[in-house]
């Protein structure tokens, strides 16, 4: 299979990111052309990269031909254009959250999955190694998962703001929101809460800036969030502990975790490894797509992720203990 010709929808921050992970593929893949609201940033970061810029995302398809488009775009800023891609017969990788409402995250969904086309969303944190150590492992059935995220910045304009951005919820947590779904399953119920700390006197800032989360299961099982955006100014804060019946793992990010035996002879494994996930998430799409399978997370996990976080939010809006499943 020759190099996939890649198309990048989204030129900002993470855009970026995902430029650099198509670099690292060479043999794999090549970024073809950039697609941005703004012509001349669009321009300078698609000449950066050896690539042709647009604005218009139907010239890009049509006159590029990408075999893979990566959507960064943010999430107020999305007007059917996944589906478009999708019905060029153009794969997909998309960037979290892929809506702001269930009901056009599952409308995407059924879009893109009657296409036929590999479409993947971009839940990272599962491409680590200690993540992946982990699922892996013999650990038994987990029983409680603590989880935190902390960081201190204003970010862009429109993260500021919930219509835009759908709050830190959404934005943010809703990777360890993923997570949890990946190590313990569908929960039952969700409680939250969440507020407008800190925040009161930036202009255009109406998100939570603290909140935490409580997902129960009828077995009694546990997975507990809290997150802030008033911790230690440009430092990222990401860490969680996963109990689980025969091991215990302590995670300070997606490569990195002490797994520990609690069956038996107790013992340690350390692991730091080397992935950056970005790369693997966009291999395993190429693989997908050489093969004709299935990605590692389908775009449908980003509709099921969604569903949790913004029931989260609810619960947190209404005060109240909301069920998930009956």
């Amino acid at each position: 299979m020759s190099a996939l010709r890649v198309g990048l929808l989204g030129c900002g921050g993470i855009g970026a990111r995902h430029a650099g992970a198509v670099a690292a593929l060479p043999a794999d893949m090549e970024l073809v052309a950039c697609c941005g609201r703004d012509a001349e940033r669009t321009k300078a970061f698609a000449e950066a990269r050896a690539a042709a810029a647009y604005t218009d995302l139907d010239a890009m398809l049509r006159q590029e031909r990408p075999d893979l488009v990566v959507a960064t775009l943010p999430p107020y800023n999305r007007g059917g254009e996944i589906e478009r891609v999708a019905k060029a017969g153009v794969h997909l990788l998309v960037e979290k959250p892929i809506a702001l409402n269930q009901q056009a995250a599952d409308a995407m969904v059924a879009d893109v999955s009657a296409t036929g086309v590999v479409a993947a969303i971009g839940f990272m944190y599962r491409f680590g190694d200690a993540v992946r150590r982990w699922k892996s492992a013999d650990t038994g059935r987990v029983g409680l998962y603590a989880g935190a995220y902390h960081c201190n910045a204003l970010h862009a304009d429109w993260w500021r703001e919930e219509a835009k951005s759908g709050g830190q919820i959404l934005e943010q947590i809703i990777h360890q929101v993923d997570l949890i779904r990946h190590l313990m399953g569908e929960p039952d119920t969700v409680y939250a809460r969440r507020t407008n700390f800190a925040h009161h006197d930036t202009p255009g800032y109406d998100v939570e800036d603290i909140s935490a989360i409580l997902f129960g299961w009828d077995d009694g099982r546990i997975a507990t969030l809290n997150a802030s955006n008033i911790a230690v100014p440009g430092v990222w804060h990401k860490e969680w502990a996963v109990y689980a019946e025969r091991m215990t793992g302590r995670f300070t990010g997606w490569n990195d975790a002490v797994l520990t035996r609690t069956a038996g002879e107790v013992a340690a494994e350390e692991i730091a490894g080397p992935t950056d996930p970005f790369v693997a998430q966009l291999a395993d799409v190429h693989r997908a797509i050489a093969t004709g399978g299935a990605p590692y997370i389908p775009l449908s996990e980003g509709a099921a992720s969604l569903k949790l976080a913004l029931a989260a939010r609810q619960s947190a809006d209404e005060r109240r203990e909301i069920r998930l499943k009956s």
